[in-house]
């Protein structure tokens, strides 16, 4: 696993986005799928929210995403395994590059055809726990003509990122602008935040 995660820290130290291209494997990857798949059906997923207000945006003029949060005390195979995986990246994060993290957040996210998330930044105005952002996606022969790329913005520039399965994407919470294009098929992750609560 080190070599991801230096694959990933790589990435952020010379150009603020690390990208690791088969992050999750093909077997995690497949087995999270299944269990956002199974959310979906059950009608386990609700529609996301703005920072952390009560007020949900009702109309979906910023965000079209459906979520549902893991539990750090899941029993599911998958998850176990993930989280474990995440928090190896923390402690190797801590050991390598000083960060202090201590705590993660990690909810499944799927984007129905048609929708979207407008250009923001991960942290919240109220509450700077998060640190770092990281994204799983866990989409199968995706395409360019899919959309729901990643649209990362910087220095006036963007660098676009294909949602292709196993890929993971690792930047600093409240340093970069990124929206999530207009997907033209269901976009599926499992997206969070490092935190130092």
């Amino acid at each position: 696993m080190e070599a991801k995660f230096e694959e990933l820290i790589a990435g952020f130290v010379t150009g603020n986005v690390g990208i690791s291209e088969q992050f999750l494997g093909l077997p995690l990857s497949a087995a999270l799928q299944q269990n956002l798949q199974r959310l979906k059906r059950d009608s386990r997923l609700i529609a996301a929210g703005i920072g952390n207000a009560p007020v949900k945006d009702k109309n979906q003029k910023i965000r079209g995403d459906k979520t549902s949060w893991l539990d750090t005390n899941t029993k599911n195979e998958a998850e176990m395994e993930f989280l474990d995986m995440i928090r190896q990246f923390m402690l190797h994060l801590n050991k390598t590059c000083f960060t202090g993290l201590n705590a993660c957040e990690f909810h499944y996210a799927i984007y129905e055809k048609g929708t979207f998330y407008n250009r923001h930044k991960d942290q919240l105005r109220n509450d700077n726990n998060r640190k770092f952002s990281m994204i799983s996606y866990l989409n199968e022969n995706w395409l360019d003509t899919d959309g729901g790329q990643l649209i990362i913005h910087q220095n006036e520039t963007t660098q676009e990122i294909m949602p292709t399965n196993q890929k993971a994407i690792f930047f600093q919470s409240d340093m970069l602008e990124h929206e999530v294009a207009i997907a033209n098929r269901p976009r599926m992750s499992i997206t969070g935040w490092l935190k130092r609560i």
